[in-house]
């Protein structure tokens, strides 16, 4: 009675965030956590869960993955809004549940924090985990990321279900050994891209293997540490392929997987391998081919995550970037493309950011690509000023301003092409004020 009673009083919480607009994010879960961190198990689900974890990444597979199965007509239940925490699930359950926990759906997919993979999971019925990558992110949340690593190495140990795997990523590969009896562990791989180099141009992870600690060797990197590793001693890396992204073409947009060609609405390859996660996760199911590829030729984000704007026939472009290697990704876009182009990059400190910024000095400002000028916004908008102008970038085109409006107002005194990066809390702010824009007259 006392979880009956929970939920009744969250259904009605809910409802007046609704009259009043209100989303609630995961206020609901917070509430109903406090009064019983058991809760969980109160919850009946007759359907798959599936989830997707990483640092980077996993909002865009999770959207898409639930998207697709959506085109598939499946009635599908995600904290697509991204509240990736014990609460934030709690409070997607509580929304999509009856007063007796029942919660009727086709599949359930999750976005994870991949510090609470452990945590979400003691008391729920898991049959599809998706990693993505492993990066350093939020040092002074999260830790060094063996740790986050090692955290979830322990849960998949006792894990029999389907688990997708990057194979490109010797950071997440290793997890495939955790559990040697689990015989439901499927590697995806994308083969070499046009900007692929055979030195590492980015700060990365993945140096040695974790088995031996013999140094990788890396036929190539696509970005960061992510490419095709092996270890010359105990041969680690080396996996059955179950899905090969080939024939990546950034420009048309194109790959292929088992030789159906995907058109996508990104032009980026690290979401090349967010969409070859997603395309495995739905072979695992048996969703039919031709409705996956329609899916994905629709699927995109319009929430900052490489959303595409026209802000006045102005050409913008903005990504969100919370730690080294987004940003580094999101620069790296920004030199595949040969216009002209000016760059705005705002940066917060808040306690959802980390307050340590330290990680911005493993961003890579070297030889921007025709960039004619940056401006600097947030918090921290000085810090992330010099960082750019001690790689070389000429001082006198770097303008710092600690207001948003100001230096979103200033961004578009040009009509030249727009890249607009922004971490977690400045993302959404910065967003609305360049929307603004177009309002004005």
């Amino acid at each position: 009675m006392r979880n009956f009673f929970i939920i009744l009083i969250m259904k009605i919480l809910h409802l007046g965030l609704k009259i009043c607009g209100k989303n609630g994010g995961n206020f609901l879960g917070k509430i109903a956590y406090k009064w019983n961190s058991k809760i969980f198990k109160y919850f009946k689900i007759n359907s798959p869960i599936i989830a997707v974890t990483a640092t980077n990444g996993k909002t865009m597979t999770n959207n898409a993955i639930g998207y697709a199965l959506k085109q598939a007509g499946k009635k599908v239940v995600s904290n697509a809004e991204g509240n990736n925490m014990e609460t934030g699930i709690l409070s997607t359950f509580l929304k999509n549940c009856t007063l007796f926990g029942k919660i009727k759906a086709d599949y359930i997919v999750l976005e994870v924090d991949e510090g609470y993979v452990p945590v979400v999971f003691k008391d729920l019925p898991l049959d599809t985990l998706v990693v993505l990558d492993f990066f350093r992110d939020q040092l002074d949340r999260n830790g060094e990321v063996e740790s986050l690593i090692l955290k979830i190495n322990e849960f998949l140990k006792t894990y029999n279900g389907n688990l997708v795997l990057n194979n490109d990523d010797p950071n997440v590969a290793r997890l495939g050994l955790a559990n040697p009896n689990n015989e439901n562990v499927y590697y995806f791989s994308v083969e070499k891209y046009e900007y692929a180099t055979k030195e590492q141009k980015e700060a990365g992870e993945g140096k040695f293997c974790p088995f031996c600690n013999t140094r990788l060797e890396y036929e190539y990197y696509q970005y960061s540490h992510i490419g095709k590793f092996k270890c010359p001693n105990c041969n680690y890396g080396d996996n059955e392929i179950y899905k090969l992204a080939t024939d990546v073409n950034l420009k048309a947009r194109t790959f292929k997987v088992d030789d159906v060609t995907y058109k996508i609405r990104f032009n980026s390859i690290y979401n090349i391998y967010n969409l070859t996660a997603v395309i495995t996760v739905l072979s695992l199911y048996n969703i039919d081919t031709n409705i996956v590829k329609e899916a994905l030729s629709k699927f995109k984000l319009d929430n900052g995550r490489l959303e595409e704007l026209n802000i006045k026939n102005v050409p913008t472009i903005i990504n969100l970037a919370k730690n080294p290697t987004g940003s580094n990704v999101s620069l790296r876009i920004l030199n595949e493309d040969d216009d002209e182009k000016e760059l705005l990059f705002v940066l917060n400190d808040n306690i959802a950011d980390g307050f340590d910024v330290s990680w911005i000095w493993d961003i890579n400002f070297d030889n921007l690509n025709n960039v004619s000028r940056i401006i600097t916004s947030g918090t921290r908008a000085y810090d992330i000023a010099i960082r750019i102008k001690t790689s070389g970038f000429d001082a006198s085109k770097i303008e710092p301003y600690l207001n948003l409006h100001e230096a979103v107002k200033n961004l578009y005194k040009t009509d030249v092409k727009k890249y607009v990066i922004a971490n977690y809390t400045s993302l959404q702010p910065t967003r609305k004020e360049i929307l603004e824009i177009n309002k004005e007259k």
